[in-house]
């Protein structure tokens, strides 16, 4: 998913931004009193103007010294306190919003390990990441400030204009000339900002994912020589998003044009009027500098509307962005299953010799896939009985890897069910059915972590240093032992310090350690060499005595190491048999493992007697 839907025209701010609440609530104290100790200090910074007042009619009019000195304590003083009162408030508002930064973060967290493999598989990488960094870094800013200042100085601009008033209304109405103006600017800057700070957003999103791949991807990149194609496509990105910012910033200069501006000018209107009027001995001089002083320091709370504004959009476009990975629905303990069979319909299945993995009428297609579109499986019925191990055989394509996955419900079957020793899998919590059945996927994983911690992932409960050297002797990965640290080597991001026949043997130890009772391996031995391979086939053999299991295969090798074997052909189990009879019997069957040069072309019209030929040459 390259980017995010488009800004919807009906959105609020207001209302977006109230999905942060239950967030926000635990220290609602501490940004209450925040807010409160900020209203204060801009009130105190509002007095000053009025000693001005006292001072300039007062004790300069009067040439009293000693009244000057008081006068000028008292400002000091009243600047202190402002500078402490705003100091205080930062310290209140640190620690907590940092925390609730860190609790949004770790929500998102856990919020990605529960959704479906088909969230992810929508999803950009670098979207994700961006909405995890970049978009919480943005919301900590606004609750930190914005929030806090949009009141604090939308009372500050409210008590200084009705302080100007009582001591001038005419000059009060002066400084309000420019309200509506500047009301409307704010008006239409604010839905056409929205619109560009969320374009910027998700194009950080796409510059992210791009940077991402090219890291991961580094030898692709090298070994090919395509630094040139993926630095101009960095470059296309880094200037689209240049552009953005740009617009951006222009439409900050336009609002700030405005609201700088206009009350400047009134400001300058008043002050010509003002002086008129003081020469006229309609005002007095200390009246005159009060005014001023409360309109020159309502400037700051006037000139920052722009920037406020702003950032409190960036802040309504980054809680959108967050809120659309957490609305996500995510996996259910006990999704509800088709047709759920009863407990006692449970019973009468085990009774009937339903023990082991059994798929019964299982049909699937993918959740984002048209509704009339054609299933990927159509109608399997398959029974891996208890202590059995079954090779899954097919053409690429045809669907194996997606029927695994169903297994540890990777994926939701659409029609039909799965059962383990008759008790269908939706009737346990991931967590019990994840601890009953381990799997190694094609394409081996590892995270940044040591050697051991890999292998012991797969693990349901503590494991200690035996089971451990077990699993690795059984995947041959006792090279471990000769890493520099040995099991506590960190294998790097990917595990891409390891060559791929190491990363998987590492990958097949994880889903063994755990001694599960059902055992899911996709083309387990692809990466390996031929010696290699046969080592680990022995080990594994004494594995799969004690176990049910379904086994990916594309070479017969890997065949053998199964009781029977399963042709998926077409999105259906086509045949079931021992290798050597499907070998006799199904033409299908014996050209897949004939290893023939023109498998492209589609299996050829091979006889039986042709497929003989073949089982003799597998003996």
């Amino acid at each position: 998913m390259p980017t995010t839907p488009a800004l919807a025209d009906d959105r609020s701010t207001v209302r977006t931004l109230l999905r942060l609440w239950p967030y926000v609530r635990p220290v609602r104290a501490r940004l209450l009193t925040a807010a409160a100790v900020a209203v204060l200090a801009s009130c105190i910074g509002l007095v000053i103007p009025l000693v001005l007042k006292w001072l300039v009619d007062g004790p300069v009019a009067e040439r009293d010294p000693r009244g000057v000195w008081l006068g000028a304590l008292y400002l000091l003083l009243l600047g202190l306190a402002e500078a402490g009162l705003f100091g205080l408030r930062r310290w209140l508002v640190a620690r907590p919003l940092a925390g609730v930064e860190a609790g949004m973060r770790a929500s998102l967290y856990r919020h990605l390990q529960r959704v479906p493999i088909a969230f992810h598989d929508r999803w950009a990488s670098g979207q994700l990441l961006s909405r995890s960094t970049t978009d919480l870094m943005l919301l900590r800013m606004f609750l930190a400030f914005p929030l806090t200042f949009l009141l604090v100085n939308g009372v500050t601009i409210v008590v200084g204009v009705i302080i100007m008033l009582l001591m001038d209304w005419t000059l009060g109405l002066v400084i309000l000339i420019p309200a509506v103006p500047v009301m409307i600017t704010c008006i239409v800057f604010e839905k056409r900002y929205a619109q560009v700070a969320r374009r910027a957003q998700d194009q950080v999103g796409d510059l992210t994912t791009v940077v991402e791949e090219s890291v991961l991807g580094i030898r692709i990149i090298k070994g090919f020589g395509r630094h040139r194609s993926q630095a101009r496509a960095f470059k296309e990105l880094s200037r689209t998003l240049r552009g953005t910012e740009l617009h951006k910033a222009r439409l900050l200069a336009t609002i700030w044009a405005v609201i700088v501006t206009l009350p400047e000018l009134a400001i300058g209107a008043a002050l010509v009027l003002g002086t008129v009027r003081v020469s006229d001995g309609a005002l007095s001089a200390g009246t005159l500098v009060a005014f001023l002083s409360t309109a020159l320091a309502l400037r700051w709370p006037v000139d920052s509307i722009g920037f406020l504004l702003a950032m409190t959009q960036e802040a309504a476009t980054a809680t959108e962005r967050y809120f659309e990975v957490m609305d996500a629905e995510p996996e259910s303990g006990t999704a509800p299953a088709p047709a759920a069979p009863t407990a006692a319909a449970h019973r009468k299945d085990a009774r009937h010799g339903d023990d082991g993995l059994r798929f019964h009428a299982v049909r699937f297609r993918y959740p984002d896939a048209p509704r009339d579109a054609p299933y990927v499986l159509d109608r399997i019925d398959l029974h891996i009985r208890h202590g059995e191990s079954m090779a899954l055989v097919g053409a690429t394509g045809t669907g194996k890897t997606t029927l695994t996955a169903l297994i540890p419900r990777l994926h939701e079957v659409t029609e039909g069910r799965i059962t383990l020793d008759g008790e269908d899998i939706t009737a346990m919590s991931r967590e019990e059915l994840r601890a009953k059945v381990a799997v190694a996927f094609e394409e081996p994983t590892l995270f940044s972590a040591g050697v051991g911690e890999n292998v012991l992932m797969g693990a349901a409960g503590e494991a200690g240093r035996a089971e451990l050297d077990r699993a690795l002797a059984v995947a041959q990965a006792d090279f471990a032992h000769t890493l520099p640290e040995g099991t506590d080597t960190q294998v790097g991001e990917q595990g891409l310090s390891l060559s791929g026949g190491q990363r998987q043997r590492l990958a097949l130890a994880r889903a063994v350690v755990g001694r599960p009772r059902f055992l899911v391996l996709d083309d387990p031995l692809s990466a390996l060499d031929v010696h290699t391979e046969a080592a680990v086939e022995t080990a594994l053999r004494r594995v799969l005595a004690d176990t049910t299991a379904l086994i990916v295969a594309h070479r017969p090798s890997t065949v053998l190491l199964a009781d029977r074997v399963a042709l998926l052909s077409g999105g259906r189990i086509t045949a079931v048999g021992t290798h050597h009879e499907l070998l006799r019997t199904n033409a299908e069957y014996a050209w897949l493992m004939s290893g023939a040069d023109h498998a492209a072309d589609g299996p050829p019209g091979t006889s039986v007697a042709g497929a003989g030929a073949m089982e003799e040459a597998h003996r």
